[in-house]
């Protein structure tokens, strides 16, 4: 119950694992100082940019245009044909269409995917420190989540793929792997991609990955993507990729995602897309097909925000004694240790109250998160250097 009260009355008579889940650490601090006049939030995986216009506009012109009945569970052609497409020039393999299922965000995906692998006492083996949804969403199904940490060491974050591997029992069902990584910005090496796959085949293990931030990468040229599954993974291998229109194209609100499965799956998940939501609004979806067909020159820029905004904030936090900083390598985030801080939460809500800036508590993000704050840079530089500028005093006294 991770120590909340058990529950009581009415509320005693739901399943257990919905009674029991608990609230989000980064929810707890957001409405704790969300109201606060002047506050700069940092705590939300989001920029400050609304939707490009030529994305918004398609979905205008649909809407006008009558598009909005029922339609395609699994998504309208002209969108998974986009998806194919797209997936394609990033990573050169064929991703066929019956593959494809568009959804409702892509934490809908995840919660597709839970859906459809995780039985009761089921196990996931999940590489932390992870955005907290994904362990909610085992959860709920009756799994048991089996987290593996990485560490922070010489300026990088790693994982040890033989941990991973020692962490998989006779119930596991799934490995559970973001990359680039949210919140710490680490990347999965191909070769160890290679590694893990070769286990899950010989164990008879689905990988689930999460590929949301694979668009954000620095350090690697320009128009770098991180090494993906779907580079390795035979069609008809255990895997489902989640993605999202959320950060490559500031399509936060609009919750639209995608999956990619063994097309075998395909009528299974299209039942669960019917009985969860019965689809997504078609005119949105051709707003999304916008955005795959027109909008590389959109996300190419937000990548170079992107980076920027990471260099300011690494560039001022570096040199404070007593902060952990590794320098992410993709996503946009800073996962950064205070040394002898042990309750992030608590300190998540002192920066509110003394630096009036909002950043999200390690120990929401799991097994190796407590003692670490999470900081979005997908803001404008202005934005940003502010925080800065409100931060580094508070920081530099409290971790003397």
């Amino acid at each position: 119950m991770d120590g909340r009260k058990p529950p009581s009355g009415t509320f005693a008579s739901i399943r257990p694992e919905i009674a029991g889940l608990p609230e989000s650490g980064i929810l707890t601090v957001a409405n704790y100082g969300r109201e606060r006049e002047g506050l700069l939030p940092l705590w939300f995986g989001e920029g400050d940019l609304p939707t490009p216009d030529f994305i918004s506009e398609a979905a205008v012109r649909a809407l006008r245009d009558g598009h909005t009945f029922y339609t395609y569970q699994r998504g309208i052609p002209p969108l998974r044909e986009a998806l194919s497409d797209y997936l394609h020039r990033l990573y050169g393999t064929e991703v066929a269409v019956d593959r494809i299922t568009v959804t409702s965000s892509g934490m809908q995906a995840i919660m597709l995917t839970m859906q459809a692998l995780i039985d009761p006492g089921d196990e996931l083996v999940v590489v932390t420190p992870v955005w907290p949804n994904v362990y909610s969403a085992a959860r709920i199904m009756g799994g048991v989540v089996r987290a593996v940490p990485m560490e922070a060491a010489d300026g990088r974050w790693r994982l040890d793929p033989d941990r991973l591997f020692a962490a998989c029992g006779p119930r596991t069902r799934a490995v559970f792997i973001n990359s680039p990584s949210n919140p710490t910005g680490w990347i999965m090496p191909r070769e160890d991609m290679v590694r893990v796959v070769e286990f899950a085949r010989a164990r008879g293990l689905w990988i689930i990955a999460d590929e949301v931030y694979g668009r954000f990468v620095y350090d690697r040229g320009p128009g770098a993507v991180a090494p993906s599954f779907l580079e390795i993974i035979g069609p008809d291998d255990r895997l489902i990729v989640v993605n999202t229109f959320s950060k490559n194209w500031s399509m936060t609100g609009w919750r639209i995602g995608w999956m990619v499965a063994p097309a075998e799956l395909g009528a299974a998940i299209e039942n669960l897309v019917q009985f969860n939501t019965s689809g997504l609004p078609a005119f949105l979806q051709y707003g999304a097909v916008t955005a795959l067909t027109e909008g590389e020159a959109a996300v190419a820029a937000l990548v170079e925000r992107c980076r920027g905004g990471r260099d300011i904030v690494c560039d001022r936090l570096a040199g404070i004694d007593g902060l952990s900083v590794a320098k992410p390598e993709g996503a946009f985030y800073l996962f950064f240790g205070v040394e002898g801080e042990a309750d992030s939460i608590a300190l998540a809500k002192r920066l509110i109250d003394e630096a009036g800036v909002g950043l999200a508590p390690g120990s929401a993000f799991g097994a190796g998160g407590e003692g670490y704050l999470r900081l979005c840079f997908a803001g404008s530089h202005a934005h940003l250097t502010k925080a800065m500028d409100r931060l580094v005093p508070i920081l530099e006294r409290i971790a003397r």
